[in-house]
C-alpha cells in the first residue's frame, strides 16, 4: 500500500488526487457542479451533485494514476466548511438541498438572537459569532421550514452533517455518522473548550442532539468504503475542513505561524497552540487540528470574497475572459487614479461581520476603465488581509511568542505575482508562497497517510515544505498609509450606505 486518495470537495468543484509514498501527486480529476440561487443571498447545492462528483473524480483519479485499489492505504477528505445537510437516517434521502456557507437566509434569525442578548454566551461556548455563515442557524431554518422535518428530527429519524459527514456516510454506505473536530468547530453547536457538542446551544436553536455526528480526531478511523465503490473496502483515515487542512498542508505546526488561503474567499489562520484565545476584535476562535486527542487552537479571520472578485470581473462585468488576464490588465492601470473596491457582494466578514453591507467602488472618474477595475479588485484582497492580520496581532502578539510576521499563502489567487506583491507591500511584511500551493488537499493526504503509517510525523512533514518565492515589501511607508487609510474610509462609507 503505497498511495493515498485525497478528496477535496469545494464550493464550486470536487477534486480527487492520488499521492504516492513521497507525498507527491501523481494523478488528479476535477468536476464542477451547478450552483443554485433560489433567492437573492441564498446559495444551495444539490446533495446528489456533491456525491456524484466525488465518486466520479475518485474513480477517474485512480484510473489515471494506474494504481489498483489494493495499493491505496487510505482516504483523506477535506471539504467546504459550514455547508449544511440534513437527511433521513434510514433512506439517506436529503430533506432539502444543502445550504452553502455563503448563504445569508438566516440573517434575521441571527439578528433576533443578538437582540435577545445571546451572542456573548454563544461566542463564549463556540468561539464563533452569531452569523448566517455557520451551520447551526441553517439547521434550525431547515427544521422550522421543511414540512414535517422537526417532528421527524425529534423522533430520531433525521441526521445532520457538514459535507465531510455526508460524504463519509455515502462512502461507507450509511455505516458511519462521524465528523472531525475542525468541522465540528464551525457548526455553532460545538463547545470549543470541552471538545463536545453543546447541549445549551442545541437547546437555544431547538436542535435535537440525536441528529449530530460523533466527533473524532483529524487523523482517525472514520470507517471503510463500500466494497463496490472502488473494488475493495478502503479505510477513511483523515478529515479536516478546508482551511484547517491548508494550515496543516502549510506545516503551520508552531504557535505564531500564519497562513492565508485565497480561494473563493480568503481565510487566515494563526496557530495559537494549546492556548484558547478569546478575540476582542471579532475574530473567530477555532480548532486548527486535533491529533492524538489533543486540540491545537487558532484565531481565524474569514473574508467572503477573494478569488470570487476575479470571477465577478469575468462573469459580471465581462472585462476578462479568464482569471490569468487580471494581472496584465491591472499592471496597465493609470497610476494617477485610486479606485477602491469594497467587495461586500455577500456582506463583510471579519473583523466587521456586517451581513447587510453590499459592494461599492469609490474614486471613479471618466477615465476609469477595465484596467483600474482589475487593479482595485486584486488590491481589495490585500486590504482585507491586512484587516485580518492587524486584528490577529492585536489579540495575540506573535512576536512576543517568538514568531515573526511572515505570512504563508496558498490557493488559486496566490499564483498572481501582482496580488502577492501588493499583499506584501500593504502588510509591510514578507509573504512566502510554497512550491506546492495545493496545500489544502496535501493536508488531507498527510492526515490519512500519517494515520496509515505511510507518511512522517509533523516534524518530518514540516521539513518537506519548500519555498517557491518570497515577496518583500517595496512600498514607501507614506504610500502604504495613504492607501490603507483610503480603504478604511471606503469600508466605513459602504457600511453607512
Amino acid at each position: 500500500m503505497t498511495h493515498i486518495l485525497a478528496i477535496d470537495q469545494g464550493t464550486t468543484s470536487t477534486r480527487a488526487l492520488i499521492f504516492d509514498a513521497d507525498m507527491a501527486p501523481v494523478a488528479s480529476a476535477q468536476q464542477e457542479f451547478p450552483q443554485h440561487y433560489p433567492q437573492s443571498g441564498w446559495v444551495e447545492h444539490d446533495a446528489s451533485d456533491l456525491w456524484s462528483s466525488t465518486a466520479a473524480t475518485c474513480r477517474a483519479a485512480i484510473e489515471k494514476a494506474g494504481v489498483s485499489p489494493d495499493q491505496i492505504a487510505g482516504i483523506g477528505i477535506t471539504n467546504q466548511r459550514e455547508t449544511t445537510l440534513i437527511w433521513d437516517r434510514e433512506t439517506g434521502r436529503p430533506i432539502h438541498r444543502a445550504i452553502v456557507w455563503q448563504d445569508r437566509r438566516t440573517s434575521d434569525l441571527c439578528a433576533r438572537l443578538r437582540d435577545q442578548g445571546h451572542e456573548a454566551r454563544v461566542t463564549e461556548i463556540t468561539g464563533l459569532l452569531l452569523d448566517p455563515y455557520f451551520s447551526g442557524t441553517k439547521v434550525k431554518w431547515l427544521l422550522d421550514t421543511v414540512e414535517g422535518a422537526r417532528e421527524a428530527a425529534e423522533a430520531g429519524k433525521l441526521i445532520f452533517g457538514t459535507v465531510d459527514t455526508y460524504l463519509i456516510w455515502k462512502l461507507t454506505g450509511g455505516a458511519a455518522h462521524v465528523t472531525d473536530a475542525t468541522n465540528a468547530a464551525r457548526t455553532l453547536l460545538y463547545d470549543i473548550e470541552a471538545g463536545t457538542w453543546s447541549e445549551e446551544i442545541c437547546d437555544l436553536l431547538d436542535i435535537p442532539l440525536s441528529m449530530l455526528p460523533e466527533i473524532r480526531d483529524c487523523a482517525d478511523d472514520f470507517g471503510t468504503t463500500r466494497p463496490d465503490l472502488f473494488g475493495r473496502p478502503i479505510p477513511i483515515l483523515g478529515v479536516a475542513g478546508d482551511q484547517q487542512a491548508a494550515t496543516i498542508g502549510q506545516a503551520c505546526f508552531t504557535p505564531g505561524m500564519v497562513k492565508s488561503t485565497y480561494g473563493t474567499g480568503c481565510f487566515a489562520l494563526l496557530n495559537t497552540g494549546d492556548e484558547l484565545v478569546r478575540s476582542s476584535h471579532r475574530l473567530l476562535t477555532t480548532v486548527a487540528y486535533q491529533l492524538d486527542g489533543k486540540r491545537t487552537y487558532a484565531l481565524e479571520g474569514s473574508i467572503f470574497i477573494a478569488g470570487a472578485v476575479v470571477q465577478w470581473l469575468r462573469d459580471g462585468l465581462k472585462i476578462i475572459r479568464e482569471a490569468a488576464e487580471t494581472q496584465p490588465l491591472a499592471e496597465r492601470a493609470d497610476p494617477t487614479q485610486t479606485l477602491v473596491l469594497v467587495p461586500a457582494f455577500t456582506g463583510l466578514g471579519a473583523p466587521y461581520w456586517n451581513a447587510e453591507c453590499r459592494a461599492a467602488i469609490f474614486g471613479l472618474t471618466r477615465n476609469s476603465g477595465p484596467a483600474e477595475f482589475a487593479r482595485a479588485a486584486l488590491q481589495s484582497v490585500g486590504f482585507q488581509t491586512r484587516d485580518l492580520l492587524e486584528a490577529m496581532h492585536a489579540d495575540w502578539d506573535s512576536e512576543a511568542h517568538g514568531q515573526g510576521a511572515t505570512l504563508r499563502v496558498d490557493g488559486g489567487m496566490s499564483a498572481s505575482d501582482y496580488a502577492m506583491q501588493f499583499l506584501s507591500d500593504i502588510l509591510g511584511a514578507p509573504v512566502d508562497r510554497p512550491a506546492n500551493v495545493e496545500t489544502t488537499v496535501l493536508g488531507a493526504a498527510w492526515l490519512a497517510g500519517h494515520r496509515a503509517g505511510l507518511y512522517p510525523d509533523q516534524a518530518g512533514f514540516a521539513e518537506n515544505w519548500a519555498l517557491d518565492r518570497s515577496f518583500a515589501p517595496a512600498m514607501e511607508d507614506d504610500e502604504r498609509a495613504r492607501l490603507y487609510d483610503g480603504w478604511k474610509r471606503a469600508v466605513t462609507a459602504a457600511q453607512g450606505f
